[in-house]
């Protein structure tokens, strides 16, 4: 199938995912994973409507910046989604129009001086690991105050919600439990930090998005599903 022909298909499986919820179509956004994929692809998803990508690598993004059309650069907005080191964060407060996977708060203050630097204001959502595994990036649930805490001395970050990256399970229900464990997280934060609001919640990819829309997500994130398969003998 094509491009646009698979995002039609994922916006009809979100909108009967948001319907059993009983929440808003308007609440949920489809971020279109475009890591290891070329810039053509991303043209074609422009194209059939789609304003929202995940990138994954502060280099790969910056080689496919070149390739695209100013006019998807100013009308689309690109979120780093993979992991930051921290020698890559003035590159990526620069490329990027939110970093979604702040996982420390070294990085956060990091961040926040690029941003100063650049005289804006970055939005940011705070990667958290809910499962043991070592392949998984992000800070302990009862971390996340740690940065909440600091974010008066942030004042270049706006400190938008959570994101997780659950196991991987063959039937999409064993992770309800992980997206259930982040939202009731975030609303634990907010009862404590009344001054610091997460309303975000990014959860969710292409065999699991329609359980995490049921359980409050409100960003997901599709790759395989809108692309295809990667091809990883790419480096970026």
């Amino acid at each position: 199938m094509s491009i646009a022909a698979n995002l039609a298909r994922i916006r009809n499986e979100m909108a009967d995912a948001c319907a059993r919820a009983g929440r808003s179509e308007s609440d949920v956004a489809l971020m279109a994973v475009s890591k290891m994929h070329p810039a053509a692809a991303i043209e074609e998803a422009y194209a059939a409507g789609q304003r929202l990508f995940g990138e994954n690598k502060v280099q790969e993004w910056d080689t496919k910046i070149a390739a695209l059309p100013e006019t998807i650069l100013h009308t689309a907005r690109f979120h780093l989604i993979g992991h930051l080191q921290s020698n890559k964060t003035a590159r990526a407060a620069a490329i990027f129009a939110n970093v979604d996977t702040v996982d420390s708060l070294k990085i956060a203050q990091r961040l926040n001086a690029a941003a100063i630097a650049l005289g804006r204001t970055l939005p940011v959502l705070i990667e958290v690991k809910l499962s043991s595994e070592e392949s998984k990036h992000g800070i302990s649930p009862g971390a996340v105050s740690e940065i909440l805490h600091a974010a008066a001395s942030l004042p270049a970050l706006q400190l938008r919600g959570l994101m997780t990256v659950p196991p991987f399970f063959g039937d999409p229900e064993d992770a309800r439990p992980y997206f259930r464990q982040l939202r009731e997280l975030r609303d634990s934060l907010n009862a404590v930090h009344p001054h610091t609001q997460l309303v975000e919640l990014s959860m969710g990819m292409s065999h699991d998005f329609a359980v995490a829309i049921e359980e409050g997500s409100t960003c997901v994130r599709i790759g395989t599903g809108i692309f295809g398969k990667r091809d990883y003998s790419k480096i970026f």
